[in-house]
């Protein structure tokens, strides 16, 4: 995969937490210091969100950061460190002692957007926050060749363009280029309810264009996995 310039790069920061005291004190940095600070550094939004609780639903926060460049991610935490308002905000975080962390693991995953969609989108959503469900899917692919056969789909596919005709709402679309489930892709599309959800997919899956797409030949056996996680965003989340 080339790095080209003028497409975004994605952090996602999965917090694994084991508690509710863990998740309330992350909570907190996050609304108060973190994502402040990441505004005082040029990145005007942030996305903030938490699994839809379900029967086997893990405590966890997601943060999605886009970064402009690979540069802008990659010198990010020395900016942090000359910030003081964030190191004196973020003092409880920061310093947390070894025997009371503020969560169990951090897991990183680092994408580079597609190239028909370079940049992230804030979607035009009217529901209450705790209504709204954004869709994260991870698609992995068997081998290197096969994932960038299902990039193409989305590129050259234009399956991109399906998603924006259908009203998907999407927050991104990125090639994972660092994470535990390469090779894979991931995109985030959002929805203003379970309802409008369930509707969007029917409208996809019965549309005329993906059912000649999806039959293609050159487009077989490109997912191996399909990964999907149900989140909604926090009342501080920016997107």
């Amino acid at each position: 995969m080339s790095i080209a310039q003028g497409r975004d790069f994605y952090q996602l920061k999965i917090y694994h937490v084991a508690s509710p005291q863990q998740e309330a004190q992350l909570d907190d940095f996050l609304k108060d210091a973190y994502l402040p600070a990441l505004h005082r550094a040029g990145i005007d939004k942030v996305g903030v969100f938490k699994p839809i609780p379900g029967a086997d639903t893990a405590l966890s926060v997601y943060l999605f950061i886009p970064y402009s460049s690979y540069d802008q991610f990659g010198t990010l935490d020395d900016v942090l460190a000359q910030d003081k308002t964030y190191q004196a905000t973020g003092e409880t975080y920061l310093r947390a002692a070894y025997d009371h962390p503020p969560y169990e693991r951090i897991e990183t995953i680092l994408l580079h957007a597609f190239e028909k969609s370079p940049h992230f989108g804030v979607p035009e959503l009217s529901t209450p926050k705790s209504e709204r469900v954004y869709e994260l899917r991870s698609y992995e692919s068997p081998t290197e060749a096969y994932h960038r056969n299902k990039v193409a789909m989305f590129n050259d596919g234009d399956e991109i363009g399906l998603f924006k005709r259908l009203g998907f709402n999407a927050v991104f679309y990125g090639q994972v280029i660092a994470g535990s489930r390469m090779p894979n892709l991931m995109y985030l599309t959002s929805f203003e309810n379970k309802q409008a959800r369930d509707e969007h997919w029917d409208a996809f899956n019965n549309d005329a264009y993906w059912k000649t797409l999806s039959a293609k030949p050159e487009y077989q056996h490109n997912v191996s996995r399909n990964q999907q996680t149900f989140l909604y965003p926090t009342e501080y989340s920016d997107i």
